[in-house]
């Protein structure tokens, strides 16, 4: 899915907050990095492989900060036995629940406790030299990996703290953005793979790529073989890159966010359909018309925590409503807007399929044809999860919508 139209964002901060602690009894600063926008923290203790476990989740939940000057991959196994301890808690409290708790709760409190546990794993700290080089024993080269993540390193600006989870997670979106994830209807292998950036939502999720690749296309305008079409909210440019292979003469990839566009642009390029394809960037609609508009927003009308989190969550439905609101406006006659959506918000209580419906009705729209799609993604089938039940039975639609000439 792609990001959520917001400001856009600059893939290289100006400038950082800084962490302060003590160290030789000296104070000690550098700038602090966060993903998810928090503040620096403000109780900060050296910590190493003398720590237990015990002890370093007791601190980390009192609000103490771990900087880490210990040998790297200990850190990690830490880390692990802090996400351990953490996972403990919810099913204790979950084993106490002696009545059925409603839906829209549960799913409010697994956010809350998905963020406070992120929270909490997210104090064990790790320094960068100003190169993103780690002066740790074992520790990984990420200077790569934050490259592409950060934007070029100042040399001049001195050293940088970050979490070690979000460390992970750079290494994590280096390693899927080098290796690619691989989109058959794109082509054969291996010319037909998608390399998500950080911060920019991958294309795991395949049930929405196929109804886009198999749902019926709009007849060209009169004189033209082709049509042409706008790709909204374009994140990777896998769908606008599926348009192009289903013969769509010319598409209008559009997005907000700096990553995106970067990472569009990118994919773009790499599979050689730059002539079919212009990335622009757009809050939702380029100027013009065109035959077929497709977006694949957020699917969720929930605030995002992150700035990574904006391809789930589109707090007040805006980019949903935007793009009904606007569809008319940007459609060829007798074109058609293909609106993709899971219904799993109306499985969490969060928006009724009546409330969609009114939305097409309000603004001049009426449905063609529904496709479905079931997920195949593994917590589509985890038991376990704390929403399994809503996901169980999550469906991904994609809405066929043309104006409503009786409207």
């Amino acid at each position: 899915m792609p990001s959520s139209p917001t400001s856009a964002l600059s893939a290289h901060p100006t400038a950082l907050p800084e962490i302060h602690w003590q160290e030789a009894d000296q104070p000690r600063s550098a700038r602090w990095r966060s993903e998810r926008g928090l503040p620096a923290p403000t109780k900060v203790v050296l910590a190493d492989d003398t720590l237990s476990a015990d002890t370093a989740y007791r601190m980390v939940c009192e609000g103490t900060s771990l900087l880490w000057r210990g040998d790297f991959q200990n850190a990690r196994q830490l880390l692990q036995a802090l996400g351990r301890r953490a996972d403990q808690v919810p099913k204790r409290k979950r084993k106490q629940a002696a009545t059925p708790v409603p839906i829209t709760e549960v799913f409010n409190q697994h956010r809350l406790a998905q963020s406070q546990r992120a929270r909490l794993l997210g104090r064990l700290l790790i320094e960068f030299n100003p190169d993103y080089h780690v002066p740790l024993r074992r520790a990984p080269d990420a200077k790569v990996a934050c490259t592409q993540a950060w934007g070029e390193p100042d040399l001049q600006a001195g050293h940088s703290v970050a979490s070690l989870r979000e460390l992970l997670g750079v290494i994590s979106a280096h390693e899927w953005r080098r290796v690619g994830i691989e989109i058959p209807v794109l082509g054969e292998a291996p010319h037909n793979r998608i390399h998500a950036h950080y911060g920019v939502f991958s294309p795991v999720r395949g049930e929405y790529i196929q109804l886009v690749a198999t749902a019926h296309l709009p007849k060209p305008p009169k004189g033209q073989e082709q049509i042409t079409a706008f790709d909204i909210g374009t994140g990777t440019g896998v769908l606008a890159a599926v348009l192009v292979k289903r013969g769509v003469g010319q598409v209008v990839a559009t997005d907000l966010d700096a990553k995106a566009l970067a990472c569009a642009q990118a994919n773009i390029d790499q599979l050689g359909l730059q002539r079919q394809v212009d990335v622009v960037q757009a809050d939702l609609f380029p100027p013009g018309r065109a035959s077929l508009i497709v977006c694949n927003p957020p699917w969720l009308p929930a605030r995002p925590g992150s700035a990574l989190e904006r391809a789930v969550y589109d707090e007040g439905s805006r980019m949903l409503k935007g793009f009904l609101a606007g569809l008319l406006a940007h459609l060829e006659p007798k074109g058609e807007g293909w609106l993709i959506l899971s219904n799993l918000a109306e499985h969490l209580g969060l928006r009724s399929r009546d409330e969609l419906l009114a939305l097409f009705e309000a603004n001049g729209l009426r449905v063609i044809s529904r496709v479905d799609a079931k997920p195949v993604h593994p917590k589509a089938s985890d038991a376990t999860d704390a929403l399994h039940h809503a996901r169980s039975q999550e469906v991904t639609s994609l809405w066929r919508l043309a104006a409503n000439t009786v409207h």
